[in-house]
């Protein structure tokens, strides 16, 4: 795949913390795969608002049995599927 050089700005804390991660040498890949990700969940976001726009807002009943099912991090106790 062809490569394109460009200049671009970051918070030094940011860089900072991408060095520290990957080396001075690697902060284009990691960049450029960060890049590629939000790339993807953008289209993402794209698909999911058309699907919204189609079909209206999920059932808040329905968004309920997910959350059940699939917990955050954060949600210690909730059930898991068997």
């Amino acid at each position: 795949m062809a490569v394109a050089k460009v200049s671009m700005s970051l918070d030094e804390d940011v860089l900072a913390q991408a060095r520290e991660r990957v080396g001075g040498r690697g902060v284009s890949a990691y960049v450029n795969e960060a890049v590629r990700r939000q790339l993807r969940r953008d289209a993402l976001g794209e698909v999911l608002a058309q699907m919204r726009a189609a079909n209206g807002p999920v059932a808040e009943e329905q968004m309920e049995e997910v959350r059940r099912l699939w917990p955050g991090p954060d949600d210690e106790h909730a059930s898991r599927p068997a």
